[in-house]
């Protein structure tokens, strides 16, 4: 999402205390949250074996990670499905933010996705 906008509005944050509770209900939804901006991030950058931490300031970042969340799902399917599902109560309720919900698969091993 873009970094350095308003807070989401009233009516978001409730929409997805329904739309969580009802995963977590069902067990699809296993874990999650939200995330403080880049200006308190730590970062450690691997180059050529070497190890280095860099406390910023960093370059300006127009998109950041906001949040996350871990669910399970029967099928890529479904996955996409309620992924379309989250994606639209932030187009239904903050239609002026530019948000990238992106679904990614958990590996657990070197299979190839969708294994």
């Amino acid at each position: 999402m873009e970094e350095n906008i308003d807070m989401p509005p009233q009516s978001l944050f409730d929409a997805m205390d329904v739309f969580i509770g009802e995963r977590a209900a069902n067990g699809s939804f296993l874990d999650g949250g939200g995330l403080f901006g880049t200006e308190d991030a730590v970062n450690f950058v691997v180059r050529r074996g070497e190890v280095t931490r860099v406390d910023g300031p960093y370059a300006e970042g127009k998109e950041v990670v906001g949040g996350w969340s871990l669910m399970e799902y029967a099928s890529l399917e479904e996955a996409v499905a309620d992924q379309r599902l989250f994606a639209e109560l932030h187009a239904k309720h903050w239609p002026e933010a530019t948000v990238v919900s992106t679904l990614r698969q958990v590996s657990e091993g070197p299979e190839a996705p969708g294994d």
